[in-house]
């Protein structure tokens, strides 16, 4: 195959041009943008053509949080997201139980607030669907689960096969204690899936809490051997340095797709699961105002310590008490290392779902990156939603707000969590445009950059012009079969799309009816994907 391939007829989403409909690449790098007439004219023997047929070629994903292992097993596994009442789930048991008798039924995904009505199952009740298999069924969030068999504690009192906090950890690790063949397959598995849908990168948020180091470990390895052959990973591991020291043999610790100390490094848990850390109590379980995981100055001992080792230290929190640790955390490490040095490093926060004005100064200041997953708004928010029911209406009027962060000058960078939501790019940046909160929203281009070139930056990727198109930067994109191509803006004041090229905007996908579907995933010149298998350029 000529490493100079031609892609023309279609549309290219680059700031170099954007009326493009050609692009040339060159090896791994993209050689010439431009339109129709001058790519007649540029193609010659030694080139490779791609009729595009009218498809667009963007610059491919970034997904800024995943985790590759619970995916790849989420995509064998028991799928409860549709299930929508206690009889549903147990019945998926039931057939899983059929389908291989006496083996352990491990599944995900179930939501209890999107069911008609939300009572759990005993641990009677599971166990006698499972016919006394053991059970283990995340709930979507993965901060909380339903349990039986052996592995369902004996708690005098309590009947509820639901687990959450330590006792949860503990039996989800005996749970997903896979042999390493079936870690390899899970993350192959995961990896291919991204390329499907038009991702060329991902930030793999490893924990020991979640996959474990060894599940890091064989990742690196999967990646070294046949780096070409799957999405870049950047790999965050989420482990408590209490020095430089620490921070310093952690991070040598691992190889070279090595990102940070930070990803699930837990401040707080889940709405979900009511245990992220809030101001006030739940208003549907008096109380109960979740569990915060980590001091203020634990947070501030770890990025004090990660910023002296010039290591990207980072944190997940949700709720508005967690924000206010993370905050009072970032303020201590400033006052003993300065903001400048904190800001070199744009140290992370995960998730971020509840923040005032102060939380967001002193984000500001600490010059932290926030990586937000606008899919779950889409799927938890509004005045019928989880959030609803779990904070009341006054409180999730602000809450992720992607558009409040941009308007600050803070970086964002998008994530699917997945498998907590879907591998879905395009759901993402329509998820942007709708949010719950009027004031919240950006517009699809603010949305797609967000999910593309900031998620390289974020993940400290060096690369030049990285989830961008133009000449001389890396030859990584997607191929997407999209019916119309326009402007899309969220603000409601004004009109809502435009295909007015004059203005010098790349246009995007209309994102109304239906999403684009990938046709091919490149990397640095590699084809990690092709719908049309037959085609090889």
């Amino acid at each position: 195959m000529s490493s100079l391939v031609m892609y023309r007829n279609g549309s290219v989403y680059s700031p170099a041009d954007p009326l493009a409909t050609a692009m040339l690449i060159d090896g791994d790098t993209v050689a010439w943008i431009g339109q129709e007439a001058a790519a007649a004219a540029l193609i010659d023997e030694r080139m490779t053509v791609v009729n595009l047929d009218g498809a667009l070629v963007a610059p491919a994903f970034f997904d800024s949080h995943v985790h590759l292992t619970e995916l790849g097993a989420s995509l064998e596994q028991v799928d409860l997201r549709d299930a929508r009442s206690m009889s549903e789930l147990l019945s998926a048991v039931r057939a899983a139980g059929v389908r291989a008798p006496g083996q352990p039924i491990v599944g995900f995904g179930w939501d209890e607030t999107e069911w008609d009505t939300p009572v759990l199952p005993s641990v009677d009740e599971l166990a006698d669907a499972a016919a006394g298999a053991d059970v283990y069924l995340a709930r979507v969030d993965v901060h909380s689960a339903l349990v039986a068999g052996t592995s369902a504690p004996v708690r005098p009192g309590n009947s509820s096969a639901h687990v959450t906090g330590d006792l949860h950890r503990a039996i989800r690790q005996r749970a997903t204690d896979y042999d390493d063949t079936t870690r390899r397959r899970y993350l192959r598995a995961a990896l291919e899936h991204y390329a499907q849908h038009g991702y060329a990168g991902v930030a793999e948020m490893a924990a020991p809490q979640i996959s474990g180091r060894r599940d890091a470990e064989l990742l690196e390895e999967l990646v070294a051997t046949d780096p070409a052959s799957y999405p870049l990973v950047r790999l965050y591991w989420a482990e408590l340095a209490t020095s430089v020291a620490e921070a310093e043999a952690l991070a040598r610790s691992f190889g070279p797709t090595f990102a940070g100390l930070g990803g699930d490094l837990n401040i707080d848990g889940s709405l979900g699961s009511r245990t992220a850390a809030l101001r006030a109590e739940y208003s549907d379980a008096p109380g109960n105002t979740g569990t915060l995981t980590l001091t203020a100055e634990q947070i501030s001992a770890h990025v004090v310590a990660c910023t002296k080792a010039g290591v990207q230290a980072g944190f997940h929190v949700i709720g508005d008490a967690g924000a206010d640790a993370a905050a009072a955390g970032f303020r201590r490490a400033a006052d003993e290392v300065g903001a400048e040095a904190l800001q070199r490093l744009g140290h992370r926060l995960e998730h971020v779902e509840m923040v005032d004005d102060d939380v967001i100064a002193t984000l500001l200041e600490a010059g932290v990156t926030v990586s937000l997953q606008p899919a779950f708004d889409a799927k938890w928010g509004g005045p019928e939603g989880l959030y609803a029911s779990r904070l009341g209406p006054e409180r999730t009027q602000r809450m992720n707000e992607v558009g409040r962060f941009l308007a600050a000058g803070i970086p964002v960078c998008l994530g699917s969590d997945a498998p907590v939501t879907e591998v879905d790019p395009w759901g993402s940046v329509k998820a942007c445009l709708n949010l719950s909160t009027e004031s919240a929203r950006i517009s699809a281009r603010a949305a797609f950059l967000a999910h593309t070139r900031s998620g390289y930056r974020a993940a400290g990727v060096d690369i030049p012009f990285g989830g961008q198109l133009v000449p001389g930067g890396e030859a990584t994109f997607a191929v997407w079969s999209a019916s119309e191509l326009m402007v899309q803006t969220p603000d409601s004041r004004v009109a809502s799309w435009s295909t007015d090229a004059r203005a010098g905007t790349p246009l995007l996908p209309v994102m109304e009816n239906e999403f684009p579907r990938c046709l091919r995933t490149v990397r640095a010149g590699r084809v990690l994907f092709a719908e049309d298998a037959s085609v090889v350029a």
